[in-house]
């Protein structure tokens, strides 16, 4: 699965992901005087909101992805981006009054290690955060997608079974890395659809596992499945109703 292409993952996440950047750094009580760190930063959705915030001289964001990281340097100029895992982050400890992750635990190689590290760079008494569409269920924003997916091939895996995607598991996660005085919530954006085909183009563009499953299935299939799709939603506008999990707790 891709995540090397800043333009199609705007276009197939970050329709979602923006809005919910507002809600999220609420979350995490980020107000003007802190510094804070984007880990996983993508495009730069939560980086730019925390720009609003904070002015981009506050602002520290990393990610493993070389597109993403040149994307947001590009995008807000004097943001200090860095090119690096939430498992190894290149910064000393104690240096950030708030470190978030936004659906980002659920793709690090060790979600543990990763939430270890932001609570290292935290200051004491600091803010680590973190979010998940709630995949395992059923109310993440590409859940229509992967109900259709499991119509066309009922073996497929989907992200149900990801870090932090089910209820009270990133607060686990959060316990496991040292963590304490731990608050879960529920955030919930809707994303209007004008048209069924701007919903459905992003998905062929490969992003992501549902972009992956997409890409590797036959032209006959890939139709089945746009069909399933259409089925569901119809020709627009609709509204996706997304919620995701997150936690915040305290170094």
């Amino acid at each position: 699965m891709s995540f090397s292409d800043a333009a199609a993952y705007d276009a197939f996440m970050g329709r979602y992901s923006g809005p919910l950047a507002p809600q999220f750094a609420d979350l995490a009580d980020v107000s003007s005087g802190q510094r804070a760190l984007d880990v996983g930063c993508g495009t730069g959705m939560l980086t730019g909101e925390l720009v609003r915030r904070l002015g981009v001289e506050s602002v520290t964001a990393s990610d493993p992805s070389a597109a993403f990281t040149a994307a947001v340097a590009e995008r807000f100029p004097g943001v200090d981006v860095s090119r690096a895992p939430a498992e190894e982050l290149p910064f000393g400890e104690a240096s950030f009054d708030a470190a978030l992750a936004q659906l980002v635990v659920h793709f690090m190689t060790d979600p543990v290690a990763g939430l270890t590290e932001m609570r290292r760079v935290t200051k004491p008494g600091g803010v680590v955060a973190a979010c998940v569409w709630d995949h395992a269920g059923g109310q993440g924003p590409l859940a229509a997608f992967w109900r259709a997916a499991h119509v066309l091939d009922p073996t497929v895996a989907d992200e149900s079974s990801l870090a932090g995607a089910r209820q009270g598991h990133l607060a686990e996660l959060m316990a496991s890395a040292g963590l304490g005085e731990i608050v879960e919530r529920t955030l919930v954006v809707d994303v209007e659809h004008p048209t069924f085909e701007e919903w459905w183009e992003p998905f062929t563009r490969g992003v992501g596992p549902a972009g992956a499953f997409v890409g590797g299935l036959s032209s006959d299939a890939r139709a089945e499945l746009r069909q399933i799709c259409h089925g569901e939603l119809g020709d627009g506008p609709f509204t996706v109703h997304a919620a995701a999990w997150a936690v915040r707790g305290r170094a």
